[in-house]
C-alpha cells in the first residue's frame, strides 16, 4: 500500500485555505450526515444497502459505510475488488460481467480468500459462456467455498444482460446446475432512470423495471429455483426500488458524495436531502475583463456528465465554469450581480460526474468544520485509483 506523501501529512490540521490547488477535497461533516440519512432510509424501508464502491474507491470510506450498516459493496472491476480486499474489506460484489479468463482466475482465487477470513464474493453473469467460464475457473482455482452469481437483466439500460423472461430462467437455471456456483438472485439495475430529470420519469421507468423483475422472479419460481434477492437501484431511483417490496437491496453510491449531475435532478418528496460532499478545491489563475481563468482542467475532474458548478455563491452572485481544457477552466460571471474573481482567489467546484473525478486522484484530502472556516482532518487512499482489469 502506498505511504501517503509527507507533504500531504503536513496539511492536518492547516486551515482548508491553505490547502494547494488543484485537490480534491472532502468534506466530512457532510459525508457523514449523508451516510446517516441513507442508513435511517434503508432501516425505515427494511432494505439492505450495498452502495457502489467504484465511486469512492476507498478501503477506508468503505469501512466506514460499514460501520454504518451498509451490507457490503459493489464494485465493477476483478482488480476493484483486489484492491478493496487487500485493504481489509470483506463483502464484495463484481456486479459485472466478467469474460476473460485470466480475470475470472483471479476472481475465483479471490473468492477463496475472501471465503477463508470469513467473507463473500458474488458476480454477475449474462450468458451461458459467461456461467461455464465462471465454472471453469472456480475448479482450476480449487475453490469448495464457491461463488455467489446474481444473473443480470435488462431493465432499461440497453448494456449489459438478457431480456427479463424465459431467458433470465434458462441462465439461472444453468448457474444452478454448476456445483461451485450459487444461484444468489437477479441483478437489476436501470442506469439511465438515475437521471431523467423529472420525478414523474424515473417514477413511471421504475415502475416498469419492478415490473419485469417481478415477472421474472415468478418464472425463476415456477422453474422450482428460489430468487433469493433482487439487487440494483441507485442515488436517482431508490425511493421507488425501496418501497416496491421487489427489491431486497439498495446499490445507490453517488448519495455519499452528490455531483452536479444528480443536483439537477428534481427531488423526490421521500428522498433524502443528500449534500454536496465532494469538491475540486481551485485558484484563479489568470484574469480578464471578459473572464477569468482557473488551475482545475478536466485532469482534475470528468466531464462526461457535463461541467462542474461553482459553489457557495447566491444566484445573483452566481461564476459559471464555462469551458475547460487539460489545466484550465474559463469562469465567467453569471448572475446579474456577479463579478469575476480576483487573481489568486480560491473556489470550490463541484464535480460533474464523482466516480471518474475521483479515479484521477491518488488522495482525497478530508476536511471538517466547513469549506470557509474548516481545518484538515485527515488524508484518505484512493486504493482502487486506476483499477481497470
Amino acid at each position: 500500500m502506498k505511504s501517503i506523501p509527507e507533504h500531504l501529512r503536513a496539511t492536518i490540521g492547516q486551515r482548508v485555505d491553505l490547502i494547494d490547488t488543484p485537490a480534491l477535497v472532502l468534506d466530512l461533516d457532510a459525508m457523514e450526515r449523508n451516510i446517516q440519512r441513507m442508513a435511517d432510509f434503508a432501516r425505515k424501508h427494511q432494505v439492505r444497502w450495498r452502495p457502489h464502491a467504484k465511486m469512492h474507491k476507498s478501503a477506508e470510506i468503505a469501512l466506514l459505510l460499514e460501520k454504518a450498516g451498509a451490507h457490503g459493496h459493489c464494485v465493477q472491476k476483478v482488480a476493484e475488488a483486489e484492491a478493496l480486499a487487500a485493504a481489509g474489506v470483506d463483502d464484495l460484489y463484481i456486479s459485472n460481467e466478467v469474460l476473460a479468463a485470466g480475470k475470472l482466475l483471479r476472481a475465483a482465487r479471490l473468492a477463496a480468500q475472501l471465503a477463508a477470513r470469513g467473507g463473500r464474493l458474488a458476480i454477475a453473469v449474462d450468458s451461458e459462456e459467461g456461467v461455464a467460464r465462471l465454472a471453469e475457473a472456480m475448479r482450476v482455482a480449487g475453490s469448495d467455498a464457491g461463488i455467489d452469481v446474481f444473473v443480470e437483466i435488462d431493465v432499461g439500460q440497453g448494456r449489459c444482460g438478457v431480456p427479463p423472461g424465459p431467458e433470465a430462467v434458462t441462465l439461472a437455471l444453468a448457474v444452478a446446475a454448476q456445483p461451485r456456483l450459487h444461484f444468489a438472485g437477479l441483478q437489476a439495475y436501470h442506469g439511465r432512470a438515475q437521471h431523467l430529470r423529472t420525478a414523474t420519469e424515473r417514477r413511471d421507468a421504475i415502475a416498469r423495471v419492478v415490473q419485469a423483475a417481478a415477472d421474472t422472479r415468478a418464472l425463476i419460481e415456477a422453474a422450482g429455483l428460489p430468487v433469493p434477492l433482487i439487487t440494483g437501484s441507485g442515488t436517482g431511483t431508490l425511493v421507488h426500488e425501496a418501497a416496491s417490496g421487489i427489491y431486497g437491496e439498495l446499490q445507490a453510491g453517488s448519495f455519499l458524495y452528490m455531483d452536479a449531475d444528480y443536483a439537477a435532478n428534481e427531488r423526490e418528496p421521500a428522498q433524502p436531502a443528500f449534500e454536496h460532499a465532494l469538491f475540486v478545491k481551485t485558484q484563479v489563475i489568470s484574469a480578464r475583463a471578459t473572464h477569468a481563468v482557473c488551475d482545475a482542467g478536466h485532469k482534475s475532474h470528468a466531464v462526461d456528465s457535463g461541467l462542474p458548478t461553482v459553489h457557495g455563491l447566491p444566484p445573483e452572485r452566481a461564476l459559471r465554469y464555462a469551458s475547460c481544457s487539460d489545466e484550465h477552466g474559463v469562469l465567467t460571471a453569471e448572475g446579474s450581480k456577479a463579478r469575476l474573481p480576483a487573481l489568486g482567489r480560491m473556489l470550490w467546484l463541484v464535480p460533474g460526474h464523482c466516480d471518474p473525478t475521483v479515479n484521477l486522484h491518488d488522495y482525497l484530502i478530508g476536511v471538517r468544520g466547513g469549506l470557509a472556516h474548516g481545518v484538515v482532518d485527515r488524508i484518505i487512499r484512493v486504493d482502487a485509483r486506476g483499477a481497470l482489469t
